[in-house]
């Protein structure tokens, strides 16, 4: 759904619409699925968990790629972003299965926040769909180096995160 909006606001804006629906329903199945089986009695943690965050990961790869569709952000750029989040993910993931430690949400900001600040920002750009497509600099418009910056961000964090958890577990002779 996510997807598919992005992929059409090309043809019209108002696809921003539906793709902010998507970021609802997402919100909506994701914080429901732990807390129905567990009202159910039905609860499967290791299941639970792996379905969870597989899902996850295709519609944040699927996400990632609408954007790249989409006329606000170059193709190459949400490739480079979506390559710092797998990488985020990657240390995340291992660092649950080396340490049990499961961290996904930084400061104040986790999926929830996330989710919210793309739907502020689709809003904006149903609103100045002109500003988000103006063009910076030759090739590169407002999101283009937001995306950039995100994906140097997200592989920085990467590089951070994993060398402190690798001196960690040095020291600790693990």
């Amino acid at each position: 759904m996510i997807f598919a909006g992005y992929w059409l606001s090309g043809a019209s804006v108002w696809w921003l619409w539906f793709v902010n629906l998507g970021f609802v329903l997402n919100w909506f199945g994701d914080s429901l699925d732990g807390t129905l089986a567990r009202y159910r009695r039905i609860e499967r943690p290791k299941f639970g968990f792996y379905i969870d965050h597989t899902v996850d990961a295709v519609a944040e790869f699927l996400t990632i790629i609408g954007i790249g569709m989409s006329p606000f952000l170059r193709l190459d750029i949400a490739a480079f972003a979506l390559i710092g989040y797998l990488l985020v993910s990657v240390h995340v993931y291992v660092r649950t299965c080396v340490d049990g430690v499961f961290k996904i949400s930084y400061g104040t900001m986790g999926p929830t926040e996330m989710r919210v600040i793309i739907m502020l920002v689709n809003t904006a750009i149903f609103f100045a769909p002109g500003f988000f497509l103006a063009e910076v600099t030759p090739g590169m418009r407002p999101f283009d180096y937001i995306g950039v910056a995100l994906a140097v961000g997200l592989g920085a964090a990467f590089l951070i995160a994993s060398t402190k958890q690798a001196l960690v577990l040095a020291k600790e002779g693990k």
